[in-house]
């Protein structure tokens, strides 16, 4: 997982998840190879590997005299207890002494290398006889003898002695001398007393008891046993591999010489490295055997750093291995940062290391713990050879879950020795739409601290990137002489990957990246590329750095091109066109011959090799710009010629262009002679993009200027307007007058004006309209708008001749936004000649004004019925309430403000009697205040017959006189027995419609729990994806609630067979649950947490394809589309949608399907649908749920979705 270029040229690679398992333990301690340049192995690198603990040698010594019966019980015992050890090299390795009268050394040490031909051997076994039990005589060989390397034992490995007898030794006497050599050879004994044979005779067994404690290790309570027979010595076999099994076996050390690191396994280690578990128990607490050592790797000057992700219960460490020896901080060396409290929260120290050189400091070494308080921790410190640490300085990740620190890189930008920047990834940071975007910060390095100066990020895309999974260094990148950085963002591209390129600015890296490699972009089938890196070695040998990138099962070699700099030359004979004198003839009409000369140079930056020549192709263009055609090459083409040369590099190569000038007319404006070049990119070099590509030569005319070559000019111009104002009678803006005209007369009187303009000025409050010229004129004016109110016009470009003269109108048009007290209107003439007389080039209006509002008064009023009473019978009661509506609107474009508008209304009659009363008054954009008739100011408004001579009115009255009209008692009668009778018959039809059966509702509305926003947003799922006949139907049950199927058809105004195929979609896809209902008929409900859950389905879809891939995308597409699939349906619909994808002649993988499809199952992206129960057909011939014909019973569904 980890490899790094060593100081001796070769490397090292290293294997953190390398394993070695120690009983039923698998310890991924990690081991490292040393290789050569030759990539042979030089060496294993393994400093927190270790002995198992289960590496012992055990030699069973068992009583096989006479009295011990029966020799199945024990044989069955040495079965069950042999079937405890863990057999095999490096871990338990066992031989079996039999003894009584003589010893028979059964099997040594080592003979049985499986347990299986342990296992073997020890049912074959016999018992030996006899009539003395010799214990002391079979303890002193086993220890003195059976643990010899000449009878398989092994240096280093515990020792275990474990005594099975029935009887007091006869030779009891010479039994301490025979437990004193035991002790000497450091055997460790176990001790049985069977007491079976007492037992049976009925004889004190305490003797034996004392003697057997004696053969036993102290303390007792561990070391010693006793069974009352033969049959129970397997009672004992679970406890007695339990102790045995809570011992220690030896360390592994390291030790560092001159040509690289040797290892090797000794008694005792000559440092004390901190390993786990304590002699005696079965308690342990992880120190190194998880250490996982080589996860990172970093090589210094005088040895390797390593970091120890797993180590300290996966709090993490690193570990130096040099010329000073192994160097392992123990346990609380990196207390002050990661507190004991923390222990247990894995921060993961180690993940990536590095070291540092400040400016005029000592080296620091720098690890990543990038899941300390889930934020991450990158700490610089300084290791001393005791395992002490001193900190230097803590940087803290911002961002939960960002993986701050897993990526770490000091860069030396100038090359000289010393670190400039450290570089700290975060690749896991959220950015917009809470993609995995990550970011790279950036800490400038200084004499005693690091300071941040900024970040990297990757191109802004909604997609994750994991921006920062891989960092590199190349030195002279930019190939002057400063390095540069690459990063990885392995996701990118929907996991295709990419890489980034960043060259440097002073002191710092370029925010935004200089190059982003694509893996689409490399034409094979890459994904995650750029999850590791390395930018140190010139593989090709052109001698330029090139970078390795890795990617899922491949490796990619780019390769740095040269950077080529250009340097051009052009120069044109003549140096300017002459307008009148024409020196050649081309296609048969006089012209202007001219030819440029153009020069290239190359040279390289100079860390780049000088040799060689680059494929130049370069461009040569005339007016590149203009819509005609001034100028043309002699060599055929228009006006591009395109042409490749092979440029050496370091020498200068030339070449001659001719071309010709047709049109002088427009002398005024240069010839343009552009030159753009490139290189080929197949031949491996590159432009400086700090160099210009493209040079662009302006070819000026003569002049017609005279003998002194100066134009003077006379420029004259006037200006009046159709409006007239003045201060003391401004001029009126009225409704279909707002138009107003300025005639303008611009000459020249004396030599000819160069690129002559008029300038136009207009105040706010005016538009410009038109341009419209009053004669005939050869003298063109060509305007355009300079923004706001300003406006230029270019007169008679390029050269306004000499006595020439032109007239024209300018139409302007008051604005209906801005109202100011003047309109003005400022022209101004200008030239590029010399002007005599400046003063008559400006002219100037200014009119004051004033605008005249349009406002339209209207009324109506809802009245049309009046009573006439005869005289004297005039009621005083009040009479019918009216409504009058009145309306002020301005029909004008101004707005006009503070309106004012004064009603009088007729309120007092002849003796003050009350005409009308005002009730009530409603104003829209409008206040009112109504004065009562007793308010002062109140009078009687005369209107005389004269008032109204102009006035004419015409009225339609149609006149009414009322009577009174008998209405007969039997048609009071039937009209009420009619409405009886009609009342009964809607009973009737409503209950036949089974309407009081359900529950009533007395306003209908959506379902309880649901908003009006959400039951409209279901409306707009179920149209967007079934259509607006399953729409009508959902919607229908959405706002009513359960609803048999003769009120949605009634409801819905749809045909039965269109809502029953509608019920069926909604069923088939979970979104509509229907039950029997004990009257006979089926109600169906809309499930609306289920269609809004159709929200979900693209990120689910997206979910399944981040895990599954393409196939996996499909299954759930396919299922989430039609609601029910089976597995064989689904496979194939999927298979037929990749065959469509696929190039001629190939086939989709129908295994692959399948066991992506088996896979969603397993891991509940799909789940199985229960089986519906079997109904009995409805005596009552109630309507029938609507039903669907499937083939296969294993139905699967997408299951409740749950996704933020």
């Amino acid at each position: 997982m980890s490899l790094v270029e060593s100081r001796d040229g070769g490397f090292v690679v290293c294997a953190p998840l390398w394993s070695q398992e120690c009983g039923t333990s698998l310890f991924t301690s990690g081991r490292c190879v040393q290789l050569n340049e030759e990539l042979q192995v030089m060496g294993t690198i393994a400093p927190t590997a270790q002995r198992c603990s289960t590496f012992m040698d055990i030699v069973l010594v068992l009583d096989g005299s006479n009295s011990i019966y029966p020799w199945e019980e024990v044989q069955e015992f040495l079965g069950n207890i042999l079937g405890r050890f863990f057999i095999g090299p490096g871990q338990t390795q066992v031989g079996v002494l039999q003894y009584g009268e003589r010893l028979v050394q059964e099997w040594a040490l080592g003979q049985h290398s499986t347990a299986q031909s342990l296992l073997e051997a020890a049912q074959n076994l016999t018992r030996q006889e006899g009539r003395e039990t010799r214990t002391a005589m079979a303890i002193r060989q086993a220890c003195t003898e059976s643990f010899s390397p000449a009878r398989g034992g092994r240096p280093g490995a515990t020792r275990l002695l474990l005594v099975v007898t029935d009887g007091e030794s006869h030779d009891g006497d010479e039994l301490p001398a025979a437990l004193a050599e035991c002790d000497r050879h450091n055997v460790t004994r176990y001790a049985i007393a069977v007491l079976g044979h007492y037992l049976r005779r009925q004889q004190d067994p305490q003797d034996f008891i004392r003697e057997i404690k004696s053969i036993a290790s102290d303390p007792d309570e561990k070391y010693f046993f006793n069974v009352t027979d033969e049959a129970a010595l397997n009672d004992i076999v679970d406890a007695l591999g339990d102790r045995i099994f809570g011992l220690e076996g030896a360390g592994l050390v390291g030790r560092a010489g001159n040509s690289g690191w040797e290892f090797q396994l000794e008694e005792q280690s000559l440092l004390s490295l901190p390993w786990s578990g304590t002699h005696g128990n079965n308690e342990s607490a992880f120190e190194l055997e998880m250490s996982q050592i080589g996860f990172s790797l970093h090589c210094l000057e005088d040895g390797i750093l390593f970091g120890m992700v797993g180590s300290y219960d996966w709090e993490g460490g690193v570990l130096e291995l040099g010329r000073r020896g192994l160097v392992v901080p123990p346990r609380g060396a990196f207390q002050e940062e990661f507190p004991s409290e923390l222990r247990n929260h894995a921060a993961y120290l180690g993940y990536s290391v590095s070291s540092l050189q400040p400016p005029g400091g000592q080296l620091l070494l720098v690890a990543g713990a990038p899941r300390f308080q889930h934020k991450g921790k990158v700490v610089l410190f300084q290791l001393h050879p005791a395992g002490t640490v001193t900190m230097s300085q803590v940087l803290m990740g911002e961002q939960i879950g960002s993986y701050f620190g897993s990526e770490i890189l000091a860069l030396d930008l100038e090359g000289d020795g010393d670190s400039d920047l450290l570089l700290v990834a975060a690749p896991t940071y959220l950015g917009g739409q809470s993609r995995e975007t990550g970011r790279v910060y950036l800490y400038r390095v200084g004499q005693d601290r690091l300071t941040p100066v900024g970040s990297l990020h990757p191109e802004p895309r909604p997609q994750d990137s994991r921006f920062g999974s891989a960092l590199g260094a190349v030195p002279n990148l930019s190939q002057d002489g400063l390095a540069g950085a690459v990063v990885g963002a392995p996701l990118e591209d929907e996991h295709r990957g990419a890489l980034y390129v960043f060259h440097i600015s002073p002191h710092t890296l370029l925010p935004h990246g200089k190059q982003r490699v694509e893996a689409a972009a490399l034409g094979w089938s890459l994904r995650y590329f750029g999850i590791s890196l390395d930018g140190r070695m010139d593989v090709d040998g052109d001698g330029l750095v090139d970078v390795a990138v890795g990617a899922q099962g491949a490796a990619v070699l780019l390769r740095s091109r040269r950077i080529v700099q250009v340097s051009p030359r052009v120069s044109v004979e003549p140096g300017a066109v002459s307008v009148t004198r024409r020196n050649c003839h081309r296609g048969g009409s006089g012209a202007v011959c001219l030819r440029a000369r153009i020069c290239f140079r190359a040279q390289t930056r100079p860390g780049s090799p000088e040799d060689g020549s680059v494929d130049l192709l370069y461009n040569i263009s005339l007016e590149e710009k203009s819509p005609g055609h001034r100028a043309a090459f002699d060599s055929g083409a228009r006006r591009l010629l395109q042409r490749q040369i092979q440029l050496p590099v370091g020498r200068q190569s030339c070449t001659r262009v001719p071309f010709h000038v047709l049109d002088t007319s427009d002398y005024l404006r240069p010839l343009r002679l552009s030159l753009s070049w490139a290189l080929d990119v197949s031949a491996g070099s590159v432009l400086d993009e700090a160099f210009p590509t493209t040079l662009l030569k302006l070819i000026p005319f003569f002049k017609d200027c005279g003998d002194d070559d100066e134009c003077d000019t006379d420029l004259v111009l006037e200006a009046t307007t159709d409006i007239v104002g003045s201060r003391q009678s401004p001029h009126v803006v009225r409704r279909g007058s707002r138009r107003m005209l300025v005639q303008v007369q611009l000459q020249n009187r004396r030599e000819n004006a160069y690129n002559a303009t008029l300038g136009i000025n207009l105040s706010r409050n005016l538009h410009f309209s038109s341009l419209v010229l009053q004669d005939p004129s050869p003298v063109k004016l060509e305007c355009s708008a300079l923004g706001g109110p300003r406006h230029l016009c270019s007169v008679g470009h390029p050269v306004f001749h000499s006595q020439a003269k032109v007239s024209f109108t300018l139409e302007l048009e008051f604005s209906c936004s801005i109202l100011l007290e003047r309109a003005e209107v400022t022209l101004q003439a200008t030239s590029d000649s010399t002007e005599v007389t400046p003063q008559d080039n400006v002219a100037k209006i200014s009119i004051p004004i004033l605008y005249q509002p349009n406002l339209f008064l209207s009324s109506n009023t809802n009245l049309h019925r009046y009573e006439v009473h005869p005289l004297g019978t005039f009621s005083h009661n009040s009479g019918p309430e009216f409504t009058t509506r009145v309306k002020v609107q301005n029909l004008g474009c101004y707005s006009v403000q503070n309106v004012t508008l004064h009603m009088a209304l007729p309120a007092l009659g002849h003796h003050r009697a009350t005409i009308l009363s005002v009730n009530h008054i409603l104003a829209e954009n409008a206040s009112c205040v109504l004065k009562s008739p007793d308010e002062e100011g109140t009078g009687v408004v005369p209107v005389s017959p004269e008032d109204l001579q102009d006035v004419e009115r015409l009225l339609e009255l149609e006149v009414l006189q009322g009577r009174r009209v008998p209405v007969s008692l039997w048609i009071l009668g039937g009209s009420a027995l009619g409405g009886l009778l009609l009342l009964a018959l809607l009973s009737l039809g409503l209950w036949r419609l089974l309407f009081f059966s359900f529950r009533f509702i007395f306003e209908i509305s959506q379902l309880p729990g649901m908003t009006q926003a959400e039951l409209r947003l279901c409306s707009l799922l179920l149209q967007e994806h079934f259509g607006e006949i399953v729409e009508k139907v959902g919607n229908s049950l959405l706002r009513t609630g359960p609803r048999p199927l003769r009120l949605l058809v009634g409801d819905t105004g749809l045909l039965p067979e269109q809502v029953k195929k509608a019920l069926c979609v909604l069923i088939q896809h979970n979104l509509v649950h229907y039950e029997l209902q004990p009257r006979g008929f089926v109600e169906y409900e809309a499930q609306s947490r289920r269609i809004l859950r159709l929200l979900r389905y693209p990120r689910y879809i997206y979910t399944a394809k981040s895990l599954y891939g393409d196939p996996g995308e499909l299954l759930v597409e396919e299922i989430l589309l039609h609601g029910h699939l089976p597995m064989s349906s689904a496979v194939s619909r999927v298979a037929e949608r990749l065959r469509d994808t696929m190039e001629d002649g190939k086939t989709p993988d129908y295994t692959e399907i399948s066991t992506t499809f088996t896979r969603l199952a397993d891991t509940h992206f799909i789940q199985r649908c229960p089986t519906a129960p079997e109904t009995a057909p409805n005596p009552k011939g109630g309507p029938a749920a609507p039903a669907l014909a499937l083939q296969e019973k294993e139905m699967f569904v997408v299951p409740r979705l749950n996704l933020l």
